[in-house]
């Protein structure tokens, strides 16, 4: 009942959306038990030792919804009220988040779920994002840096105030003239770990982007992660907590998360590298044994499901094994447990000393990262390409005095 679309603009949704709606309501005139038919996608499956097609983003499979069936008439009727919902914000040009939508029939939505899981059928349905729906989240996630840019007619200089935090864009899709002096980008779990980088005023001595998702990363943090990687070609780490919850947050930056499986080629950052933390880096670093916690019964099955997604063991096995280190040591610790030290052991030592090592994270290039992501973008549907204007300034020389490690490859001029 859906097809392409290959240009997002309000106007073409809502005839697509006023064309579904008024096949439904003229199969009931007739009497026929209209059908949605929804396609499936998963970016794993748990069977390590399988040869599956995980890794494409071809459908898995095919639910059909019959008003038929009691559960799928509740279902129906919940992706109907959504769709009404969603048709009034494009027709209004406004944005709402889920939790609006929620708000809004809340005795019939009965949990959050319910709504989230409705968003994403429309979404396949239509072959579109959430952004196109003009459904986004109200959470503030945070960058600050060596990088400037527009969103719409609004100009964000982090460049004057590197250690200075600026909400990251909603509308992505306005992102525009981005200019950038870094070297690399820095993604944080959380915000805490953030302030103390701020704090510490770690942009100001290194030439970097560092952003936060607050958590496990909305949509927009994705997206415009996916944006900068796309137009500044820079080496991307990720840093969190040494625990399942911190790897399950790294596994979605770079995988992407199941539940919008669809969407997976918009949203992932396939070149981010797992900065720490390690299980092997509380000795390395010397985090006394009150700082280490037991891994929980939770935290284990956790680990456990993790350990058996097939995208570990077909792309990234060295970070399978760290897994395994973890749950044999059977301890966890936090990024902070580092501030054992000093408040400032984590910008000023640890960071630095896992940027610097010659050869780390798997000696990256430029040249063999930047392939897989422009072969990956020509496969990618139009509605995940974002024209943008934008440059790169030349990194002017470290200050005088400064020991600074030669700056890791840099992108040629597109």
């Amino acid at each position: 009942m859906a097809g392409k679309v290959s240009n997002w603009d309000a106007a073409k949704l809502l005839q697509r959306i006023k064309d579904f709606t008024r096949s439904i309501i003229e199969d009931l005139a007739r009497g026929r038990s209209p059908t949605i038919s929804i396609n499936r996608f998963r970016n794993y499956c748990m069977n390590p030792e399988a040869n599956c097609f995980c890794s494409s983003d071809e459908p898995k499979g095919q639910e059909i919804l019959t008003i038929t069936r009691e559960t799928h008439t509740y279902r129906i009727d919940i992706l109907l009220r959504v769709l009404l919902i969603i048709r009034q914000l494009l027709q209004e040009n406004r944005h709402g988040s889920k939790r609006d939508i929620y708000y809004m029939h809340p005795s019939v939505f009965t949990a959050q779920s319910v709504v989230d899981r409705a968003i994403n059928d429309i979404c396949i349905l239509f072959q579109c994002s959430r952004h196109n729906l003009n459904v986004n989240f109200i959470f503030c996630r945070m960058v600050m840096g060596w990088l400037r840019f527009k969103e719409a007619e609004r100009k964000f200089d982090c460049i004057n105030n590197p250690n200075t935090a600026f909400p990251i864009p909603v509308l992505v899709e306005e992102v525009k003239d981005i200019v950038s002096i870094a070297e690399y980008i820095l993604v944080v779990e959380k915000e805490t770990v953030f302030q103390r980088l701020a704090n510490d005023t770690f942009c100001k001595t290194n030439r970097c982007i560092v952003i936060t998702g607050r958590g496990y990363p909305d949509v927009s943090t994705r997206r415009f992660l996916r944006l900068l990687m796309e137009k500044l070609h820079l080496p991307v780490y990720c840093l969190v907590d040494c625990d399942p919850y911190g790897f399950e947050i790294l596994a979605t930056y770079r995988f992407g998360s199941k539940q919008m499986a669809y969407d997976i080629e918009c949203l992932r950052a396939p070149g981010i590298q797992w900065l720490g933390a390690f299980p092997s880096d509380s000795e390395k670093h010397n985090i006394p044994k009150q700082c280490l916690l037991p891994l929980t019964e939770e935290d284990k099955k956790r680990t456990e499901a993790l350990l058996l997604r097939c995208y570990l063991k077909r792309e990234m096995p060295q970070w399978r094994l760290e897994l395994e280190v973890m749950l044999q040591r059977g301890v966890k610790f936090e990024i902070e447990a580092l501030s054992v030290h000093s408040l400032s052991y984590l910008s000023e030592v640890y960071i630095p000393s896992k940027i610097r090592v010659p050869g780390y994270l798997l000696r990256f290039r430029f040249l063999t990262q930047r392939k897989p992501l422009e072969k990956e973008k020509k496969n990618t549907p139009k509605r995940c390409r974002i024209s943008l204007a934008f440059s790169v300034a030349s990194s002017p020389p470290p200050p005088t005095g400064a020991t600074s490690p030669p700056p890791p490859p840099r992108p040629l001029n597109p």
